[in-house]
């Protein structure tokens, strides 16, 4: 936890991505009663690339820690208001959909959908970004 200046403190949470560090920034910040959770790409705990190819699984990895994330600041994910997922082919959305839906249906958060040309990793389909709004 950390001070912002004589606001409120801010929570942070880091998922061991090797581009935290490098890059400077974490995986997710709680300040007041919003969770933001960076840029999530389909990344093991060993820092290599998740299902090496396949959208879908890489779409669960990416939610899968971004859940873990906003658990780890006190949110759930019933609280999730916004999701942006960031995708390299258009043939892919229907994968990517699909594993959103599986962990959102109930929820329905508003969500976008773009074609990127490329992610930082040859290997990334996916990379999801999400915003919650929880108690304070």
């Amino acid at each position: 936890m950390t001070e912002n200046g004589g606001r409120a403190a801010r929570q942070h949470v880091y998922s061991g991505s090797p581009y935290e560090g490098e890059v400077g920034f974490c995986r997710a910040i709680r300040g007041c009663n919003i969770i933001s959770v960076a840029g999530t790409a389909p990344i093991e705990p060993d820092g290599g690339t998740a299902s090496p190819g396949d959208a879908y699984m890489q779409t669960r990895r990416c939610l899968e820690i971004i859940q873990e994330a906003i658990e780890g600041l006190g949110g759930k994910l019933e609280q999730v208001v916004r999701t942006r997922m960031m995708i390299t082919d258009a043939g892919i959305w229907k994968d990517v959909g699909r594993a959103h839906s599986e962990f959102f249906a109930s929820i329905r958060p508003a969500a976008t959908m773009v074609v990127v040309k490329e992610l930082i990793r040859d290997d990334w389909l996916v990379e999801i970004e999400a915003d919650a709004v929880v108690e304070s």
